[in-house]
């Protein structure tokens, strides 16, 4: 069984290469995304035009794909860029933002799925279940009232989509769809604040520009980002989800790989 605490590492080694990660995000989270990779000490990059995607994810170390805020051009350029990221064997992270509540939504993540190689998927159960056709209650773009084994539906999603998945939610799970990990480590105040798990989908996409084993990567990053929540949290108190995001952009440059081996709170299904 692997020691995940060494895992911990890889969020050095983002610091140190300063991994160039490519975001074809969504209009409500954009500012916040760039800030967040900033402190975590990857180098952001918003690039959306037909024209140029294709050309920069190549130059890219990780592309995001989120689909919040979708319309039929920029899906037409995250396949461009997908396909292009594929060719440069760049690693491709997908954020199925609100699958399940409209049949476009619903349409357009499995047309991604399947025309783009993707390293890895991470959304929220209802957004998960929905790509694969099963039924999980979601409102708006954030998931209801579900029931069943999340780690469950997160091992047959990998296999169906031939990815690493990860379902994020009062605890996170990681799998390939034989190996499964579970990621205790947040906070209820990321709720509270918009694009915490679009910001979260790329940072997983700036640990796995510096470590290929995806489901290494992806762990390293929960637990990571968890932590720094944790911080955060303590650090304002009560004080409310606006003083929480400023702490938790703080956090995410201060936390270290000694804080998480120290207070990360992983273990392997």
């Amino acid at each position: 069984m692997a020691d995940w605490h060494e895992w911990a590492d890889v969020r050095e080694r983002v610091r140190e290469t300063n991994p160039l990660v490519h975001n074809m995000t969504n209009v409500v989270v954009t500012n916040f995304t760039a800030n967040g990779l900033l402190a975590l000490g990857a180098s952001p990059v918003m690039a959306y035009a037909k024209e140029e995607v294709g050309e920069m994810a190549k130059l890219a170390g990780a592309l995001v794909l989120n689909i919040g805020t979708l319309n039929a051009e920029e899906v037409e350029a995250m396949l461009i860029a997908g396909r292009a990221a594929n060719e440069a064997g760049v690693p491709v992270i997908f954020d199925p933002v609100g699958a399940g509540a409209t049949r476009y939504r619903t349409d357009t993540a499995r047309r991604i799925a399947e025309q783009v190689k993707l390293a890895a998927v991470r959304g929220n159960a209802a957004e998960i279940a929905n790509m694969i056709g099963e039924t999980w209650a979601i409102k708006g773009v954030d998931a209801g009232e579900g029931g069943g084994d999340v780690a469950a539906l997160a091992k047959r999603a990998a296999a169906k989509l031939g990815t690493v998945v990860i379902i994020t939610g009062k605890d996170d799970v990681v799998t390939d769809g034989n190996t499964t990990y579970l990621v205790h480590n947040g906070h209820p105040l990321l709720t509270k604040v918009t694009g915490a798990g679009c910001l979260l989908t790329s940072v997983i996409g700036a640990f796995t520009a510096v470590e290929p084993d995806i489901v290494k990567a992806a762990v390293a990053a929960l637990a990571y980002y968890g932590v720094a929540a944790e911080r955060a949290a303590a650090e304002v108190g009560e004080r409310g989800p606006g003083r929480f995001q400023a702490a938790f952009l703080d956090a995410l440059a201060h936390t270290s790989a000694d804080d998480v081996k120290r207070d990360g709170r992983v273990e392997q299904r």
